[in-house]
């Protein structure tokens, strides 16, 4: 070929299965223009003798498995191109060259636009000569080993308007001298070792429309300089030490369609202004600081189909309004402090539990496994008087105050029991036996609420329609020791925790407290019976109320109350 068709212009022969080496001989061909091997299987050495090829104007190489000249630790074939004076486009990528970049880079042509190098193995420093491609629009080196600090001297080459130097080793603060660029389209410097603050210059580059200077080590705070930037497209800030607010002028970015500001040290509020970036369609705000709840104003960015707000200290409820977002395709609030009822419409009807994964306090569809949600008033008068019967039903607890009263001594005959006072100044209630009897319609069997080793409670109701439970002592020696000792011990116990005890009937032959009744059965009903439902915290809220009631019988009263039932 090198031999025959010397006239030859154009060779196209990329994406093929092409393998072996590149024939030197090609570079007799002396005006081909354009020539294409991308994308095949060639191997070996870059041939330096197309730098022979005085007339080239674009070279694509790219994607294949050239190597550089084992003798020179610099790119050779950057050398040979110096020679072709009209050239405009180079790449080079994804071979594994494994070289320098030379100082001789400054001296391609000066007509030069496109030069790309990524993913080549590149190492060592960037030359500050490549600021003399005065022409250059894109420089990509991505996906390199390169090291040491960007050249402040970039902004010679004034035309730049895509740089992509992301996924090197490169360190040192962002250079001024990027602002100074007047065109620049694109800046791409992710995952480096990038140190310093934001540039505030990057306010006046106007004609930036994607930023990503993600996956570094920049500090300080978002500058309300870069919402000065109304045309700009997307900006990642992802996975630096940023710290401080979200600004409020962020509405000034009115064109933004990718927000990024991912695990950073951010704090403070989401803006409510937020919700004026109509053009936005992925928001990731997660592993953050943040506070407060989520601002119903997100509802307004109809375009949104990615929002992460998860590892947070956001509080509050899940605006509803979020379920408008009918283009909302992933949603992810975990590891908050959010509270209240999960929305299950619209958007929401495609999330799963994973979306809302340690979130206390959260409630709702099963399918998202959270415990379904009741009325904040109904729950916690539940609460109370599953611990009121958690205080009645545990042996272990003595739970009554007796205002009580001591009946007339009559003879152990079928007579009816009388009632007498028993020295509780705090209540002058007075009851009777046959109040007690008529009340619990004759101590029946329907009325037994439970039973236990010192007597029965049964469930009553006064004339005057007040519900109460009685409490009736056997008459075994144990039985009115215990009772005896109850009076002697709890007339003065007061506790939110601890049954209220009314008052009392006292006779020789029928000892009986008159409680307050609790009417949602008892706790080993809630604990034990598939038709009840305890949560987790409402399991933990109820331990935690009745070690409150033990930690006051034991140390709360002027004599422990447990020493006192032990003697």
């Amino acid at each position: 070929m090198g031999h025959a068709l010397l006239n030859l212009e154009v060779l196209y022969l990329n994406e093929n299965r092409l393998f072996g080496v590149i024939p030197d001989s090609i570079s007799n061909c002396s005006n081909l223009i354009n020539l294409a091997f991308e994308d095949n299987h060639f191997s070996g050495t870059l041939p330096t003798s197309l730098g022979n090829l005085r007339l080239l104007e674009k070279l694509f190489i790219d994607g294949n498995m050239l190597t550089n000249d084992v003798e020179s630790p610099e790119l050779s074939i950057i050398n040979s191109l110096v020679n072709c004076n009209y050239l405009e486009t180079v790449h080079l990528d994804d071979n594994p060259l494994d070289a320098i970049l030379p100082s001789s880079i400054g001296n391609l042509s000066s007509s030069l636009e496109l030069l790309s190098a990524w993913g080549c193995g590149l190492k060592g420093i960037i030359p500050n000569q490549l600021g003399n491609l005065s022409s250059l629009i894109a420089l990509d080196l991505h996906s390199n080993n390169l090291v040491g600090f960007i050249p402040p001297i970039l902004d010679r080459a004034s035309k730049l308007q895509v740089l992509d130097l992301s996924n090197n080793r490169l360190s040192g603060p962002i250079p001024d001298s990027l602002c100074d660029l007047p065109d620049l389209y694109a800046l791409f410097l992710s995952n480096n070792q990038l140190f310093g603050s934001l540039l505030k210059c990057f306010g006046n580059s106007t004609s930036l429309r994607k930023i990503y200077l993600d996956s570094n080590h920049l500090i300080s705070r978002m500058p309300s300089s870069l919402c000065y930037l109304k045309d700009l497209l997307e900006l990642d800030l992802s996975s630096n030490f940023l710290d401080g607010f979200i600004p409020n002028d962020i509405e000034g970015l009115k064109a933004l369609s990718l927000l990024n500001m991912s695990r950073n040290q951010i704090s403070g509020n989401i803006p409510v202004t937020i919700g004026q970036l109509q053009n936005l369609i992925s928001l990731s705000l997660e592993q953050n600081k943040l506070e407060g709840s989520i601002p119903k104003q997100i509802s307004q960015i109809v375009s949104l189909e990615s929002l992460d707000l998860s590892l947070n200290k956001l509080s509050g409820s899940i605006p509803v309004s979020l379920e408008r977002l009918e283009y909302l395709k992933y949603f992810n609030v975990s590891f908050n402090e959010l509270s209240g009822k999960i929305p299950s419409a619209g958007c929401f009807k495609n999330f799963s539990s994973a979306s809302f994964m340690f979130n206390k306090e959260l409630c709702g569809n099963p399918r998202f496994h959270v415990p379904p949600c009741h009325s904040t008033h109904h729950s916690r008068i539940k609460i109370r008087l599953l611990i009121a019967l958690a205080s009645l039903g545990a042996s272990l607890i003595i739970t009554f105050v007796i205002i009580a009263f001591v009946l007339t001594k009559r003879q152990r005959k079928l007579k009816v029991p009388s009632m007498t006072d028993i020295g509780f100044p705090w209540d002058k209630l007075r009851i009777s036996y046959n109040e007690l009897s008529r009340a619990t319609c004759s101590f029946s069997q329907n009325n037994l609420v439970g039973s236990g080793s010192f007597g029965s409670v049964y469930k009553g109701t006064l004339d005057d329609g007040m519900l109460i439970a009685v409490k009736v002592f056997n008459q075994s020696e144990d039985a009115l020791d215990s009772f005896n000792v109850e009076i002697e011990v709890l007339k003065n116990l007061r506790h939110r925790n601890l049954t209220k005890v009314i008052t009392g009937c006292f006779a020789i032959d029928f000892k009986a407290l008159v409680l307050e009744y609790m009417p949602n059965g008892s706790l080993d009903q809630w604990l034990h019976s598939q038709r009840n439902f305890l949560d987790m915290v409402q399991r933990l809220n109820i331990m935690i109320d009745v070690a409150c009631a033990l930690d006051y019988l034991h140390n709360g009263y002027t004599i422990p109350v447990c020493d006192k039932v032990v003697n």
